[in-house]
């Protein structure tokens, strides 16, 4: 059995059919050794950029036509690559100055390109760089001739590949694709965004013996829930899938019927279900799922993706995307959250010795306020279509929230000065996910209409672990009683504020943990899309009195495997 990375969930059982790849292209020369021909090396990169722009505006309008604007989106940052000057004009440069062949100076480009990504910490940087690829693979096909688009068969299949670009997957044909293997890749990956929004299951990540242990024709079995995978299975595993698939698909249709039906306890007690996004194309998709919301757009990765900031323009037009697609339901965007590990090569950031005690998010704001303002009109702009609320990450001092609701009331000034519509009662909320805030919880609450609590973060600091470090992950966990009382904490604060809290860390999607945080009062989760009807389906089968009982004895226990063990003898 093979495992990769669980990146769109669902049991996934059909012959393998495998994306073949051109080979890496073209030598710095001809192949007689000698210079290439400048002016014939430029006519063919230029021929080729167009065919490959007019290609992927056809499958653009495609898209758009078939799946929606969102899913378009994606084509439409792949053209504007062909339109960088430093990304065309540098392989321009390479043909002119070192009289390099067209594809080896795409080759060279697309490989200085694609390191820079990679080299990156932040995973999402990481797997920017198969944008990269997906161009230059394009180009060097239409520099050799070889443009053609790949032919899926017209019956059940599970594409396996080195790796899959987001071009390839929206040409797979949905009524027969099953599932999606790649040997690289991760979840972050558009590849894996556009699978998830389509429905496909899909494992990526691997590794280099997927191709090696996967044959073409050969029957496979993936679990997109777990990252397993199973080439030519026995008779006896084969009918255990076909069982679990079986059973995915009746817990699907009862899902279904979930959707349309409130989060609420069966003593009538309402919470809100929300989910999270990093691109505005996900947003048809989570609109489909029946979410209420979005109770954490994180903005970030409009900025991490490219080696410039995005200007006023280019952000009002992605929160207007999203706010559009939601109509009146809320979404909550955070504002930049940057540092840690999450670099931006646009801006300048000091190399710290511990970067997540240091210069990050709400603190990088408020140093550069001209960076700041830019958002907060954008955001303000956006308010106007649909119902934005904007939301502080990585506040610590009560100096820091205060100085940060200035700029955006200098932000509103500015906008009513030009005659700019914006949401004049837009709500204001801000991260808990530091501990000293959380023990302020009061204080902060009289100054925000709501509260989110990020436990991904406040586990951290919290416990003073940091979960990707191997040797000290074990010890985070959010079921720590400490962690718990700090949450407890905040939501009794909030609601003695009259304010509200919601969670949006990976504990919101657990549902091992729905009914105690329930039990604590938190008003609105948000997490998966994927994850949120086995949320919805715990609320709805207990009741509030029931929760608040669990909550109150789980807060005397002391230990996360006490916890743990009483969360599981109660509620599974």
């Amino acid at each position: 059995m093979l495992k990769g990375i669980p990146v769109s969930s669902g049991i996934a059982i059909a012959p393998v059919v495998i994306l073949a790849h051109d080979a890496p292209a073209a030598p710095a020369v001809t192949a007689q050794g000698a210079p290439a021909d400048t002016s014939k090396e430029l006519e063919l990169l230029a021929r080729s950029v167009e065919q490959s722009r007019e290609q992927l505006e056809k499958l653009r309008e495609q898209t758009e036509e078939q799946l929606g604007a969102e899913k378009a989106a994606i084509l439409s940052a792949h053209i504007a690559f062909l339109e960088d000057p430093a990304f065309v004009g540098e392989m321009t440069s390479l043909i002119e100055n070192r009289q390099v062949a067209a594809a080896a100076a795409v080759q060279q480009v697309s490989d200085q390109f694609v390191a820079l990504f990679e080299s990156m910490d932040d995973a999402y940087m990481k797997e920017r760089a198969d944008d990269i690829r997906d161009v230059s693979r394009r180009l060097i096909r239409n520099l050799s001739g070889t443009g053609q688009e790949a032919v899926f068969p017209e019956e059940p299949f599970i594409l396996a590949a080195w790796d899959v670009t987001p071009s390839e997957t929206l040409q797979l044909p949905l009524a027969f694709v099953r599932g999606i293997v790649t040997a690289k890749g991760g979840a972050t990956s558009h590849a894996a965004i556009l699978a998830r929004s389509l429905g496909i299951p899909a494992v990526m990540g691997a590794g280099e013996q997927l191709l090696e242990k996967v044959a073409a024709g050969s029957l496979l079995i993936l679990d997109g829930a777990t990252g397993e995978l199973i080439a030519a299975p026995d008779a006896k595993t084969l009918a255990r899938y076909e069982e679990k698939a079986a059973k995915e698909a009746a817990e699907r249709a009862a899902y279904a019927v979930l959707k349309e039906l409130p989060a609420e306890t069966i003593d009538g007690h309402r919470v809100h279900l929300m989910a999270n996004m990093a691109v505005p194309e996900e947003a048809a998709a989570l609109v489909a799922s029946g979410v209420e919301g979005i109770g954490l757009f994180r903005s970030e990765f409009l900025f991490m993706d490219r080696s410039t900031l995005p200007d006023e323009e280019e952000q009002f037009a992605a929160y207007k995307q999203v706010a559009t697609a939601f109509g009146e339901k809320p979404v909550i965007i955070r504002t930049l959250d940057v540092g840690g590990d999450k670099h931006l090569p646009a801006l300048e950031l000091p190399q710290e010795d511990n970067p997540f005690l240091g210069f990050r998010a709400m603190r990088i704001s408020l140093a550069r306020p001209e960076l700041f303002l830019v958002q907060l009109r954008a955001l303000l702009r956006a308010s106007a279509f649909g119902r934005l609320l904007i939301m502080f990450p990585m506040i610590s001092h009560l100096e820091q929230l205060r100085q940060a609701k200035q700029l955006l009331e200098q932000a509103k000034a500015e906008l009513r000065e030009k005659g700019i519509a914006f949401d004049e009662q837009i709500a204001v909320g801000m991260m808990m996910e530091i501990p000293g805030a959380c023990l302020q919880a009061d204080a902060f609450a009289k100054e925000v209409d709501f509260f989110s609590i990020g436990t991904n973060d406040l586990v951290q600091y919290t416990l003073a672990v940091y979960r990707m470090n191997a040797n000290v992950a074990s010890l985070y966990s959010y079921y720590h009683p400490a962690v718990l009382r700090l949450i407890s904490h905040v939501i009794e604060a909030s609601h003695r504020a009259g304010i509200w809290t919601g969670l949006c860390g990976e504990m919101a999607g657990d549902s091992l943990a729905t009914e105690l945080l329930l039990g604590l009062g938190l008003d609105e989760f948000s997490g998966a899309a994927s994850v949120m009807p086995k949320v919805k389906e715990r609320i709805r089968a207990t009741s509030m009195e029931k929760a608040k009982r669990l909550a109150e004895y789980a807060l005397t226990l002391s230990t996360v495997e006490e916890v743990v063990q009483f969360l599981r003898d109660k509620t599974e």
